[in-house]
């Protein structure tokens, strides 16, 4: 009785149904108005608050232990904290939680999303695929290695403020090599000959100055000079190795994480389906970036196959956008992009304030509104020069929509071309999907499966949007009342696609 119930109210509303054949007549019926899909096997672990803590705390027990009171402020970003154990706490929108897990389960769940892509190869010839790289790998490498990103990012720009340069945009920001080369010998990381010889005209060109795409690809290439990167602890002033304890563990770690990314992306590209990498925590997020744009590399020659999903209400989401749109060109691969505001805000500030670092939020809705149009309007500004480019507005905020339209016509964006995609969530802001479709607009439903049982965590958070979501849903009712009084008034209550 509770499963039909739920299929008849709010299973029916935000989910697509309980297995792979049972989600194609939906999937069927949305074609027909113009409106693809974007499969999400929305099953993820049900444990209570208490439960989740200690089995996520107790993966991180094999690191390495530090005392927090010796660490900077943005160093504590990247250490677990019992507090928020349960990553669960405070998450909207369509984001699942996936806890660390042996390597068989991450196995598992590979094998999983290799049926998805089956599903949704079978279902059209240009679908998506949501994956989060915190079900494929450790969460603790995760954090590791962004702590290891970060804190290199930070060495640049501390270099950068000794050069004058503090506070630029992050493609602006160049180092003068010459200067650069004087302050490392100054710090005894290594010889004058040493250090001339990691900065070659191979990896710098001719320019004399060195950018933080090409700063950070020195951690990528591994070469010599990863094995002597120090940078100065801000606490002691001492220099510490940063890579010092990056084990041989977590380089497998790394390995098997890249290797499970590979078989989905290829098992993609056969079925002509495309990958979508969600966006998670600021904490997990350098690592999660990183470890996409190795697969773009890859994957994204001819087309983008790969999206990477970009959080907008992220302070430095302007940054991490044009750097990666700079790389790909400079790379030569197609560049492939989800826009979102983000959905882990109450949690990543409460996290800031309890551990005493500074919150990566915009500080209003309205800095939020403008970071994800500034976004935008760079990324359509790209596609306009660039035909191999492409971007997913993921939004449910009709100003959005409309900024996109306006700008996709100034710039000779064509809904033919579809270089630019629309999407949302399965069951809300069916007003702004199918006048799209029908439109012949490229978008897209968010659409989750699985058990009602198992599903049941997901559906609770769409219990528990926040109210600009719910003053949404009222718009959308009162839409639907107009609607169903215009067709009883007209006789025309069946409505075919055009």
């Amino acid at each position: 009785m509770f499963d039909k119930l739920m299929k008849m109210t709010f299973y029916g509303q935000f989910v697509a149904g309980e297995d792979q054949e049972s989600i194609q007549p939906l999937i069927r019926h949305n074609k027909t108005f113009g409106v693809g899909s974007i499969l999400d096997y929305g099953v993820e672990e049900d444990l209570s608050s208490k439960e989740a803590e200690c089995k996520e705390m107790a993966s991180y027990a094999s690191s390495t232990e530090r005392n927090g009171s010796s660490m900077s402020k943005s160093e504590k970003q990247y250490q677990a904290h019992l507090t928020f154990g349960d990553q669960r706490d405070s998450v909207i929108s369509g984001a699942h939680t996936y806890f660390c897990a042996s390597e068989t389960k991450y196995d598992s769940r590979m094998e999983t999303l290799l049926h998805c892509i089956e599903a949704s190869g079978k279902a059209s010839d240009d679908g998506f695929i949501a994956i989060k790289l915190t079900s494929l790998g450790r969460p603790q490498f995760l954090l590791h290695f962004s702590d290891v990103l970060t804190k290199w990012r930070h060495f640049f720009h501390q270099m950068a403020a000794e050069q004058g340069q503090a506070g630029h945009a992050a493609m602006d920001t160049k180092l003068e090599v010459v200067a650069l080369q004087e302050s490392i010998a100054k710090m005894g990381i290594a010889s004058r000959a040493e250090i001339e010889n990691w900065f070659t005209p191979e990896t710098l060109g001719a320019s004399g100055t060195m950018d933080l795409l090409e700063w950070k690809s020195l951690i990528r290439c591994r070469t010599q000079l990863s094995k002597h990167l120090l940078i100065p602890n801000v606490q002691t002033g001492q220099l510490e190795p940063l890579m010092s304890q990056f084990t041989e563990k977590e380089e497998l770690q790394m390995m098997r994480i890249l290797q499970r990314m590979d078989v989905l992306a290829t098992k993609a590209m056969e079925a002509g389906v495309r990958l979508m990498v969600d966006a998670e925590q600021t904490y997990f997020q350098p690592a999660i970036s990183h470890l996409t744009l190795e697969i773009q590399r890859k994957f994204n020659v001819e087309k983008p196959l790969i999206f990477n999903t970009y959080q907008c209400y992220l302070k430095d989401a302007y940054d991490n956008v044009t750097l990666d749109v700079e790389l790909a060109r400079r790379e030569d691969w197609c560049f492939g992009a989800k826009l979102v505001r983000g959905a882990y805000m109450v949690q990543e500030r409460a996290r800031a304030v309890d551990l005493g670092y500074e919150d990566p939020i915009n500080s209003t809705y309205e800095a939020t509104n403008a970071m994800y149009h500034k976004c935008l309007n760079y990324v359509l500004e790209e596609l306009k020069h660039n035909s191999k480019a492409e971007v997913m507005v993921a939004s449910h905020n009709e100003d959005t929509i409309r900024f996109t339209l306006s700008r996709m016509e100034e710039l000779g964006l064509h809904p033919a071309d579809y270089q630019v995609c629309f999407g949302q969530l399965l069951g809300m802001c069916d007003q702004i999907s199918f006048p799209l479709g029908q439109a012949g607009f490229s978008v897209y439903k968010y659409v989750p499966y699985g058990p009602v049982m198992e599903v049941l965590p997901y559906l609770s958070r769409r219990a528990l949007e926040n109210s600009s979501i719910m003053k949404g849903t009222q718009r959308e009712r009162q839409l639907l009342w107009q609607e169903l009084w215009r067709r009883l008034c007209t006789g025309s209550l069946l409505y075919r696609p055009a």
